[in-house]
């Protein structure tokens, strides 16, 4: 099943999996658009909200694995994980958030109790950059310290939007010594040596600041976005007014104005997009190893690593729990995704 195949990004991913000869079935509460895709994809639908567990088990009971497309996932995901402890089913998502993450891995040993896969973060975050840093931390086990960025030339979808909207008031996160700490917007900047040229990077609470410490071990994370410097100014000196957005006719007015203007980019406008990565590792010895990637922006890096991660999960699962994209599959898996390059030191490895 696809929770939320009306939204731009499950709508992306129910269109490929039709594409690669699948027939799942689509699934959201809006009965007329879910219906309309359904006809269009020649694929069975299934209307119902996320209000109530039991009507969600119901609706979830012959469905091997469900993928929650539906953001914002602060609300959706955790009444869906347990719906799918409750009913055997395994569970992922194309979240990038770092609560809902750790949700999952609080959830661990429940699920392996009954039997479940629960694998969020199956998109563009986090599946390119958890594999990196995997690899990366394959490359020096005596890692303590790892650094993440990305620089995207594509722009966001309305959900992905709302989701920044969520998130604004609770600043950033980084991992320190093991555990998630919370920093201000814009903790540090530094310049990222990207394999298209150096660009100055901010500080942000992206999911791999969950996501690759259960995947490495590695107790200090930091993630980073490309920014010109005179954004990054900006961030540190609205610092201030962050509490103004937490307000909840702040929130509301905010995530309207976004549903009336903002729509996600054309086929056309993914197709010219792309995304550059960079990641280090070091250790307290002063080595370090440093890699790049290149790959396509993230709604179709998210539409062919989401559809590859659930029917695995669907055919071979991995161990039931809580599981990272790589420990589930193994720091190659992002290499068996169209439009991947990685390069590590000198020399390259593509898929």
């Amino acid at each position: 099943m696809i929770y939320g195949a009306n939204g731009y990004t499950g709508r992306l991913v129910a269109e490929e999996a039709v594409r690669l000869g699948m027939r799942p079935t689509l699934a959201g509460r809006r009965q007329d658009t879910i219906e309309q895709i359904g006809r269009e994809l020649d694929c069975p639908t299934r209307v119902f909200d996320l209000r109530g567990r039991h009507e969600i088990e119901q609706a979830l009971t012959d469905c091997v694995a469900v993928l929650n497309c539906a953001g914002p996932f602060s609300t959706t995901a955790a009444v869906m994980m347990e719906a799918c402890l409750a009913g055997g089913t395994h569970y992922l998502d194309v979240t990038g958030e770092i609560d809902v993450i750790e949700a999952a891995a609080a959830r661990d040993e429940r699920a392996r109790s009954a039997g479940v896969v629960l694998m969020p973060a199956v998109g563009f975050d986090v599946v390119p950059t958890d594999c990196l840093a995997a690899t990366l931390s394959k490359k020096l086990p005596t890692a303590t310290y790892l650094q993440m960025a990305w620089l995207s030339t594509g722009r966001a979808s309305p959900g992905t939007m709302k989701t920044t909207i969520e998130s604004m008031p609770k600043g950033g996160r980084a991992r320190i010594d093991g555990h998630l700490v919370r920093v201000p917007v814009a903790w540090k900047s530094r310049e990222i040596p990207f394999r298209g040229g150096n660009r100055w990077g901010m500080t942000i609470p992206w999911g791999d600041v969950s996501s690759a410490y259960h995947s490495t071990g590695i107790p200090n994370i930091e993630v980073y976005m490309g920014m010109p410097p005179e954004a990054i100014e900006r961030a540190r000196k609205g610092r201030r007014w962050l509490w103004l957005t937490a307000l909840p006719p702040v929130q509301w007015w905010l995530k309207r104005r976004i549903a009336q203007t903002v729509r996600g980019p054309s086929a056309e406008e993914r197709s010219r997009a792309g995304i550059s990565l960079w990641g280090r590792v070091s250790d307290e010895s002063g080595n370090r190893v440093d890699a790049t990637m290149e790959i396509p922006d993230g709604y179709t890096m998210t539409m062919h690593a989401a559809v590859a991660a659930t029917q695995r999960v669907a055919d071979t699962p991995p161990p039931a729990g809580f599981q990272t994209p790589s420990r589930a599959f193994g720091e190659q898996f992002v290499l068996e995704l169209p439009g991947v390059d990685l390069q590590i030191g000198d020399g390259p490895t593509s898929g």
